[in-house]
């Protein structure tokens, strides 16, 4: 699979056309960035002090409507450092987390043996959470977790009734809610609400500044003002407060400039090229995405699958897709697809149409 690999590699760097969201060159974004800290006289931050990191979490502050937001330098820290300290207020390790979460899935088991948290199913598989999840979960909670959208569900939603009953049983029980919303600035419009009123139903949100924003790295989380002075208490234990996150704040802010008013417009094209999808045989998870961000599933294995993507990838100079890998049903394929700004200004039909003639081999 490495060889194929390395093919659609050479075969994405050559090509005139792709329509799914392509990475830019380490050139291409720096010099955006310069660019950005020349217009707006940038200074350096130190430690996570002043300069744009301050100005950053700021502006995320505001947006999501909380008093305090915290920058570090990953996902990963972020959340794991929040749980624990809702953890040590409340007196209990034990948090309710959805099974496909990125903690117990992605984490190589950091959030028990790092934070020594006890980690508890809210949900299973493509399950959304609910007031009824929790309330399930019996005993004392330190802190539960829900991830919007989740992931590996096909970045699935819940609606905004049952997050609204969901944060209701968790403050009447004394349990602190926090969200994963590395992908909420695209979650919003599938409800219509904003991004403060999303956030106002947890009492800590974390957000990414690389899913959905395109930023380097980095990563938020949005809190009261008391808990952002442990956030960066643990930051440092974790040695997360670095020289410089100048690099990375740029990015964030720059992300927040060019897609935070467009995440509805790419919603609505993943919507309508699922439609044309579905109507050449492609099944598509959700069948009408909540996100730009959704499953495609076809029949076939994945060496001959994979082998004709390439090799439609190489020929036409235009990449259709991604890879594939093994789906859930023996006999079909899964990818995700991902749909920006290199997207959204060309015919959903066409592109449904490119896929499926990179699958032919496999559809009937």
């Amino acid at each position: 699979m490495s060889e194929l690999h390395d093919r659609f590699r050479a075969a994405m760097a050559g090509a005139e056309t792709i329509f799914w969201r392509p990475q830019s060159s380490p050139a291409e974004m720096f010099r955006d960035l310069a660019a950005h800290a020349e217009e707006h006289g940038t200074e350096w931050d130190r430690y996570g002090e002043r300069g744009p990191v301050a100005e950053l979490e700021g502006r995320v502050a505001e947006l999501l409507g909380k008093p305090a937001a915290v920058m570090f330098p990953s996902g990963v820290m972020a959340q794991q450092a929040t749980l624990r300290a809702w953890c040590d207020r409340s007196g209990s390790r034990r948090v309710a987390l959805p099974d496909l979460s990125h903690l117990l899935l992605y984490e190589q088991d950091g959030p028990r043996r790092v934070m020594g948290l006890e980690l508890e199913p809210l949900t299973h598989g493509r399950e959304t959470p609910t007031k009824e999840a929790l309330d399930k979960v019996g005993g004392r909670l330190g802190a539960a977790m829900v991830e919007l959208p989740l992931r590996d569900a096909g970045c699935l939603l819940p609606t905004w009734d049952e997050l609204v009953e969901l944060s209701g049983a968790a403050r009447e029980r004394g349990v602190p809610l926090h969200a994963d919303g590395a992908r909420i600035w695209e979650s919003v419009p599938h409800w219509d609400k904003t991004l403060a009123e999303a956030a106002d139903l947890f009492d800590s949100i974390y957000v990414s500044l690389y899913k959905g924003l395109g930023g380097s790295s980095g990563a938020l989380v949005a809190c009261p003002e008391d808990l952002a002075g442990e956030l960066r208490s643990w930051r440092q234990r974790m040695g997360g407060t670095l020289f410089s996150m100048t690099t990375a704040a740029v990015g964030g802010l720059i992300g927040l400039d060019q897609h935070l008013t467009r995440f509805g417009e790419y919603r609505q094209w993943a919507i309508d090229v699922a439609a044309e999808l579905n109507a050449k045989g492609i099944r598509t998870f959700p069948e009408v995405p909540h996100i730009a961000t959704f499953l495609a599933y076809a029949e076939g294995t994945v060496d001959e699958v994979n082998e004709r993507v390439v090799a439609f990838t190489e020929q036409r100079g235009v990449v259709p897709c991604g890879l594939w890998q093994s789906a859930e049903v023996p006999g079909w394929v899964v990818t995700e697809l991902t749909c920006y700004d290199t997207a959204v200004d060309k015919d959903p039909a066409e592109v449904a149409g490119l896929v499926a003639d990179a699958l032919a081999i496999v559809l009937p």
